[in-house]
């Protein structure tokens, strides 16, 4: 339930030291970002010299004038970072279905860039609130709803994605007494997670080191709470799902763990609200019932399917700064392909229709973020 910054681009290939973790049982899980072998120490140094800078003086700032800068910062981070500019606006054009150099798609992914900006700021400005400030920026029926489902469940595993502000939401949520665990990805800048940690601690929430796979079976057996992040970008490996009306893949890896442990996947996101408060909610929490292909690719569609709530009412929200869906029709034709042979392609397929009027509301949600 958390993004964290500064993460950097350069990728490993797949099974180097550092991007792959398995269990007992053969599974096999891969960091969300993929460093190098190698990475520049002198650039991890500059990054956590910075962000540790940064969170002292705007940590201290008023939260207003500290938005206002932020925004100026996401603006340079915009026209600065070609890369990542390219990304977003991939995304932003299929969240709308307009080409990716209409001038809302342009609107809409200059909003996430200040979101995300902003979600850092948030962050920073948590540190110095009490447990019982954090409760009070997340409030509405969604925590009451999640409880409900919790109580109810053998464990659970909250499936979200980058938007609103997952820290508010883990922070608020440990602040009510609630055992909360995330796991994240520590192949990034060690000294900058070890220091996420520790804050995160303060919180009353449990961090859990990706490749810790032990500990995550051990949240799961006490019937605590996992919050585990899917939009990580596309990978071709992943599980084939539609998501807002194309084919693009997800992990399966929380269908996998909810097959092996009987916890109940549950959905989850926080919307942040204009007075600078956050509401949320869940969706219909999801049962898997065996590891089988056909019922990991049912689950992990229903995962696509209720997330597809919150991007469509926040798009501008979604702070996803990889490519989610492949940018090659014939790669899509082939995700079809193989989610005809383990049937999915019949559960994305009924949610078509619906997909293509909320791409009518996202466009809608994008024009009024320009202000």
């Amino acid at each position: 339930m958390t993004s964290d910054p500064g993460s950097p681009d350069g990728a490993a290939p797949a099974g180097s030291p550092g991007t792959e973790a398995r269990n007992g049982n053969g599974g096999r899980f891969r960091a969300p970002h993929r460093r190098a072998a190698d990475g520049p120490r002198m650039r991890e140094k500059a990054v956590v010299t910075a962000y540790r800078t940064g969170s002292w003086i705007l940590g201290r700032l008023p939260f207003g004038p500290t938005v206002r800068v932020g925004g100026w910062i996401a603006e340079a981070a915009y026209r600065g970072w070609p890369e990542k500019r390219r990304y977003v606006r991939a995304n932003a054009a299929r969240i709308l279905g307009l080409p990716a150099g209409d001038r809302r798609v342009d609107t809409l992914a200059r909003a996430v860039f200040r979101n995300q900006v902003r979600w850092v700021i948030e962050g920073m400005h948590l540190v110095r609130m009490t447990n019982a400030e954090h409760v009070t920026l997340f409030t509405g029926d969604g925590p009451d709803r999640l409880h409900d489902a919790w109580q109810a469940s053998s464990g659970v595993i909250l499936a979200g994605l980058h938007i609103g502000n997952g820290e508010v939401a883990a922070a608020a949520l440990a602040g009510r007494g609630w055992p909360v665990h995330y796991l994240a990805d520590d192949t990034a800048y060690d000294e900058l997670f070890e220091r996420f940690v520790v804050q995160r601690r303060a919180w009353g929430v449990e961090v859990i080191r990706w490749r810790n796979l032990r500990d995550v079976y051990r949240v799961l057996r006490n019937r605590e709470i996992l919050g585990l992040l899917v939009d990580w970008g596309y990978r071709p490996e992943g599980q084939p799902v539609r998501l807002l009306g194309s084919w693009t893949t997800l992990p399966p890896g929380p269908a996998v763990l909810a097959a092996r442990t009987g916890a109940t996947i549950i959905p989850f996101w926080t919307i942040r609200r204009p007075d600078g408060t956050f509401g949320g909610d869940v969706g219909t929490p999801i049962r898997v019932a065996s590891s089988e292909p056909a019922e990991i690719a049912r689950a992990t569609q229903a995962i696509a399917d209720a997330l597809e709530v919150p991007v469509r009412e926040a798009p501008d929200q979604w702070c996803v700064f990889k490519p989610m869906w492949p940018d090659d029709p014939a790669e899509e034709a082939l995700l079809a392909e193989r989610a005809r042979g383990d049937g999915s392609a019949a559960v994305g397929g009924d949610r078509a229709a619906a997909t293509a009027s909320g791409g009518d509301r996202a466009a809608a949600t994008a024009s009024g973020a320009a202000g």
